[in-house]
């Protein structure tokens, strides 16, 4: 049988095995998880199967072999994949060309086929959505297999959602595959199962699950540590007032967390180029240990992602790679980069989902966008392990948003249909994106305008906390301190364990050396336990209230009156400060209140 009749766009139905199989390629050998995911597929035997397994973690292998055995036993003969991005296109038919099986990325619509020598194409969504019936027709010109990768991108668009359906409605085979958390929302993603639960509330069934917690019990993935990063920050507001809150504060209003979260990523502030000089030196740190270890910043537009790259070649003398757009030169971009030993990449979105750049394992989450979605795909550009004991650093704003999901990387998420219109599933997470919209908005606004808008005046970055495995580590410090180098020059070769074990010796010495300073506070024997932590929370959230009622009251700006306190009372900023510190600001407060110095 020739390679053309086997591949072509229109050969004849294949018969159930190939003697020629040795010739296709070498089949990876199956991880665990994959090889009981594949026996499960089959044991199935359905049009349909819905695989959720966490980045890094090896859908696309997994899938690959799905592929193989359906071809060698006759059940299908073409393949088609449909993926988010260009790029993810070209990464599928790298991966399949390694195994054996041709597909074609560079196939378009008024191509109307794919050449001879491939078995299918590696399409996008938006490209199906576009000529459904195109894509219907070649689906029913051949037993058709179809795997859909990032399957929650079904629900992005209702056109999407109709296009694959309409398209693939008729396919032999469909597995859908996605590694990130569904969103919540009322429009049913095609090809997915959902189950009622005891609320009325429909969820989607997953057929195989392989979640961060036991990739990483297994080894597959790596241990990431989050690098929170708080300080003070101050801007202008449309009203010409100015505010300054301290990034990260509990319970103040979330219009004030969007402007100083928005504050703190401002190219022309302080807390970036702190935070991405501290990033570099973590990053320093894992090259001892794994020389091509590279970093990566994700930022929120091209404006700021061009200002973060001159910033990092300031701080390393190096010109990062920087990725703007999703176009072939871009591709080539990632994957020189992939291949190379260049320390930076700043992209914008591209390499936030599926993209494989093995060897990043330090990242900035230098991005307004705050949807567990979002940071999910993010995150998972840094976890993909290549052998045992590799970490991932990522740092982060210390905004509750942010710190919540990232102590939340173990939780599975299904996506949920039936919710009331006033309710989601992500209320709790404390922003709205589109808060963070306004903000950018009224950021890069220009001319007369801007005097009226949202300016950012002031940023200043202090070491906040390391989150772990859902637990927090640190006491806070200054930039430059003993108490951040401690976290900073973790080494980059330890096991998840050795991760944990660690990270409480530094937080035990850092507790010491406090002991030390201040001989009159006592050394707590235990980490914090958590009604500690809700102790704090709440202190802090009565402080942010009280500060705001004596601000309406008095004129003073926010920043001002937390400052003084400081001043008088003494501590560290609110973010640093422990139950006594607080409570004594507390009290300061109600003195102002009732007339007392």
């Amino acid at each position: 049988m020739s390679p053309d009749t086997l591949f072509g766009g229109s050969g004849p139905a294949l018969p159930p095995a190939y003697p020629e199989r040795a010739a296709w390629g070498t089949a990876p050998k199956l991880r665990q998880w994959q090889a009981e995911a594949l026996e499960k597929y089959f044991a199935k035997n359905d049009n349909d199967f819905l695989a959720v397994a966490t980045p890094g973690a090896g859908k696309t292998t997994f899938a690959l072999r799905v592929a193989t055995e359906l071809v060698e036993r006759g059940i299908v003969n073409r393949i088609t994949v449909v993926a988010p991005t260009d790029h993810l296109k070209r990464q599928w038919a790298d991966a399949a060309a390694r195994v054996g099986l041709a597909l074609d990325p560079n196939f378009k619509n008024a191509d109307g086929r794919h050449g001879h020598g491939f078995i299918g194409v590696a399409v996008t969504y938006a490209q199906v959505a576009s000529k459904p019936m195109l894509h219907r027709a070649k689906t029913e010109a051949a037993r058709t297999l179809v795997i859909l990768d990032e399957i929650h991108h079904g629900g992005d668009a209702l056109s999407w959602g109709d296009g694959i359906r309409e398209a693939f409605e008729p396919a032999a085979r469909r597995l859908s595959l996605t590694g990130t958390p569904f969103r919540s929302d009322t429009a049913p993603i095609p090809f997915v199962d959902y189950i009622e639960d005891g609320a009325g509330i429909r969820r989607s069934k997953a057929d195989y699950t392989y979640g961060y917690g036991q990739a990483l019990k297994d080894h597959v993935v790596r241990p990431v540590m989050f690098m929170a990063y708080s300080g003070q920050m101050r801007w202008r507001t449309s009203a010409g007032e100015e505010m300054a809150a301290s990034l990260g504060e509990a319970a103040v209003t979330k219009d004030i967390t969007a402007h100083a979260w928005r504050t703190a990523l401002n190219p022309a502030g302080e807390w970036i180029p702190a935070v991405l000089a501290a990033a570099d030196r973590r990053l320093s740190e894992v090259r001892r240990a794994v020389p091509d270890a590279g970093g990566l910043v994700i930022a929120t537009d091209h404006e700021d992602a061009r200002a973060y790259a001159g910033q990092l070649k300031k701080i390393t003398g190096e010109s990062p790679t920087v990725i703007l757009s999703d176009n072939a030169k871009a591709s080539e971009k990632i994957e020189e980069f992939s291949a190379g030993t260049q320390r930076w990449m700043v992209a914008v979105r591209m390499v936030s989902e599926g993209v494989d750049v093995p060897r990043l394992a330090v990242g900035v989450y230098a991005t307004s966008t705050s949807t567990p979605l979002f940071f999910a795909q993010a995150v998972g550009r840094f976890v993909r392990a290549r052998k045992r004991g590799e970490t991932a650093s990522v740092f982060l704003p210390s905004v509750p948003t942010l710190m919540i999901l990232a102590n939340e990387m173990e939780v599975e998420r299904d996506h949920a249909l039936d919710r009331p219109e006033n309710h989601s599933e992500e209320e709790g997470f404390g922003l709205d994106d589109s808060l963070m919209e306004a903000a950018n908005r009224e950021e890069k606004a220009s001319g007369e305008l801007q005097k009226q808008k949202f300016e950012a005046l002031e940023s200043q970055a202090s070491f906040d906390r390391v989150l772990f495995d859902g637990g927090e580590f640190g006491t806070g410090g200054e930039l430059g301190s003993e108490d951040e180098q401690d976290f900073l020059g973790i080494p980059g070769l330890l096991d998840a364990e050795q991760v944990t074990m660690l990270l409480r010796q530094r937080q035990q010495e850092q507790l010491s050396r406090r002991g030390r300073r201040k001989p009159e506070e006592k050394v707590p024997e235990a980490l914090p336990s958590v009604a500690d932590h809700r102790q704090l929370t709440e202190l802090r959230a009565q402080l942010a209230k009280n500060v705001s009622a004596w601000s309406a009251r008095s004129g003073m700006p926010h920043g001002m009156v937390h400052s003084e306190l400081r001043r008088i009372c003494g501590g560290p900023a609110v973010a640093q400060a422990n139950e006594e510190q607080l409570q004594k600001r507390l009290e300061k407060l109600q003195d102002w209140f009732i007339g007392r110095k």
